[in-house]
C-alpha cells in the first residue's frame, strides 16, 4: 500500500520481533508512521527498531501481563505524543496435541498470551482512543476462529475469544469514532508455520513451504486495514485468503 501516508501517526505493534510483527513495524514505518515495537525478545526489537531508526521505540513487553502493556502504551505515547493505532499480534501455536492428552498449563499459558494478551491491548488503547474520537485497533486473527482444527484446542479456542473480543469492541467503540477489526492472514511463511510442520498432527502440518504467503503481504494488507477502504469490515475479520481483498490491497 504505497499511496497510504501515516506521516506523525504513532502505531504500536505487539509480537514485534519476527513474522508478521516485524514485517508490519518496517512497513509502518516506510508508510511514515512512528513505530513501537512490543516483545518479549528484547535483542530482537532493539535491533529491529536499530534499523528503523528515530521513529521507533523498543519496548520489551510480556502481553500475558496487564501493567506491562498499559506501561508499554504509556512510553510509546510520551515518545511520540500519542497513539492512533494497535495491532494486537503476539501469539502462540503451542501446545499442539490432542485434548486427551495436552497439558493444561501450557493450555493456560496460550489463553494468556493469544487471548488475555489482546484484551489487555484493547483495554490499555480504548480509554485513550475514546478520549481523542479517534484510533484503530486490529487483531491478528485466524481461520482457527472460525473453525475447529484438530490438534490445536488452545489456538483455535484463543483465536475465537480474540474474534468475539473485536466484535465486543466494535460494538462499544464505533460510536466513538474508534475502528475495531481483525486480520486472518492465512498460512504465513513464519517460525510458527515451522512448529505447525514438525508436529505432523494435521493438514496444515503437510502444506509445503511454498504454499504459505509472505509475510509482507499481511504487513501490506494491515496499513489498507488502517484506511476507510477496510470500513465494511469493522467487527469481523478480514481474510486474506479472499481474491477481492488481495486485489483490494494491490498483492494481486
Amino acid at each position: 500500500m504505497k499511496n497510504v501516508d501515516l506521516t506523525g501517526k504513532t502505531v504500536l505493534i505487539s509480537g514485534a520481533s519476527r513474522g508478521i510483527g516485524a514485517a508490519a513495524a518496517l512497513a509502518f514505518a516506510d508508510a511514515g508512521a512512528n513505530v513501537a515495537l512490543l516483545a518479549r525478545s528484547r535483542d530482537a526489537i532493539t535491533e529491529l527498531a536499530g534499523q528503523i531508526g528515530p521513529k521507533a521505540l523498543a519496548v520489551p513487553c510480556d502481553v500475558s501481563r496487564y501493567w506491562e502493556v498499559e506501561q508499554a502504551m504509556n512510553a510509546a505515547r510520551d515518545a511520540f505524543g500519542g497513539l492512533d493505532v494497535v495491532i494486537n499480534n503476539a501469539g502462540i501455536i503451542d501446545p499442539i496435541g490432542h485434548l486427551a492428552t495436552i497439558d493444561p498449563e501450557a493450555y493456560s499459558h496460550t489463553i494468556d498470551i493469544n487471548l488475555k494478551g489482546v484484551m489487555h491491548g484493547m483495554r490499555a488503547a480504548l480509554p485513550g482512543m475514546i478520549a481523542q474520537g479517534s484510533g484503530t485497533i486490529i487483531n491478528i486473527s485466524s481461520g482457527a476462529a472460525h473453525g475447529p482444527v484438530e490438534g490445536w484446542a488452545a489456538y483455535c479456542s484463543s483465536k475465537a475469544g480474540a474474534l468475539m473480543l473485536t466484535g465486543v469492541g466494535d460494538k462499544e467503540a464505533r460510536g466513538a469514532g474508534v475502528r475495531v477489526l481483525g486480520l486472518s492472514p492465512g498460512t504465513v511463511a513464519t517460525e510458527m508455520q515451522r512448529e505447525i510442520k514438525a508436529s505432523g498432527i494435521n493438514p496444515v502440518s503437510q502444506l509445503a513451504w511454498e504454499d504459505h504467503i509472505p509475510p509482507e503481504w499481511p504487513a501490506q494488507t494491515l496499513l489498507w486495514m488502517c484506511t476507510a477502504a477496510a470500513d465494511e469490515y469493522l467487527g469481523g475479520d478480514v481474510s486474506l485468503r479472499e481474491e477481492g481483498v488481495r486485489r483490494a490491497v494491490g498483492l494481486i
